[in-house]
């Protein structure tokens, strides 16, 4: 039997890379996917096309995980719509500007937090008030950074909004545990998606960051996938408060020299 055999998981910007290499894999062990995108219908329905390859009782959404009234809507729709949703991959999110505090709008900060943060919350929140409806079990998983360790001058908006879901799952690990609610984070380091894509272009640059992994490369979107449908599986039943990094000893590096 496959891993996630008759389970729906609901995986956030899953229309490219990380995203849509979870989404496929879940496919790949059994699950029902609504695969989601925020602005790029085409591309979404390019995803929706691979995802169905694997497992055809999958759909499309346009979500927008910053706005708080259409995350309650449309999660709504999706759990009548499915008779439930077993799995929530918090993966939707923005990169940082690289813009120095002293110079960032407000509108730039709140973007990212709104986005990174509360989206996660958005989501997570509903999702936890329809399990323990249920009562019944349940898995999320947050993709979250090696940015909610290392800090990256010109990124307070991404560091600030990665360090809130590191300790956001934490607080809500422990308050969902008596329910059987596993809550986890991955935290990636360099992988070649479009948040990377001037490594993805610019050899020299790729080299340069690089340099600093232990591992010597850049990871990929489906090495993310393979943990990400551990922490989903039953493998996982006894795994809750985490953050995994995978980032090829990168987090461990830091300060090497010094």
């Amino acid at each position: 039997m496959k891993k996630l055999e008759n389970k729906v998981a609901l995986v956030t910007g899953s229309d490219s890379g990380i995203g849509l290499a979870i989404a496929l894999e879940f496919a790949k062990q059994g699950a029902k996917l609504i695969v989601c995108y925020h602005s790029k219908q085409e591309r979404g329905e390019e995803a929706l096309k691979l995802v169905q390859e694997h497992q055809e009782e999958s759909r499309l959404i346009r979500l927008d995980v910053s706005d708080e009234e259409e995350v309650e809507e449309r999660m709504e729709e999706l759990i009548k719509d499915f008779g439930g949703i077993d799995i929530l991959v918090n993966n939707s999110g923005v990169n940082g500007s690289g813009i120095p505090i002293d110079e960032m709008e407000t509108d730039t900060f709140d973007k990212t937090i709104r986005t990174n943060l509360y989206g996660t919350f958005f989501c997570s929140r509903k999702f936890i008030q329809h399990r323990k409806g249920l009562k019944k079990p349940g898995k999320i998983i947050n993709i979250s950074s090696v940015h909610e360790e290392i800090n990256a001058p010109g990124n307070a908006d991404y560091n600030a909004s990665k360090a809130g879901v590191r300790n956001f799952m934490r607080t809500v690990a422990l308050e969902t545990a008596p329910f059987g609610i596993n809550v986890n984070n991955i935290a990636p380091g360099m992988i070649l998606t479009a948040m990377n894509q001037e490594a993805m272009d610019d050899p020299e640059v790729r080299k340069r960051a690089e340099e600093n992994i232990p591992l010597g490369r850049a990871g990929k979107a489906e090495e993310i996938a393979y943990l990400a449908l551990f922490l989903a599986s039953e493998e996982a039943n006894y795994v809750t408060g985490s953050t995994y990094f995978m980032d090829g000893g990168l987090s461990i590096n830091i300060g090497q020299g010094a």
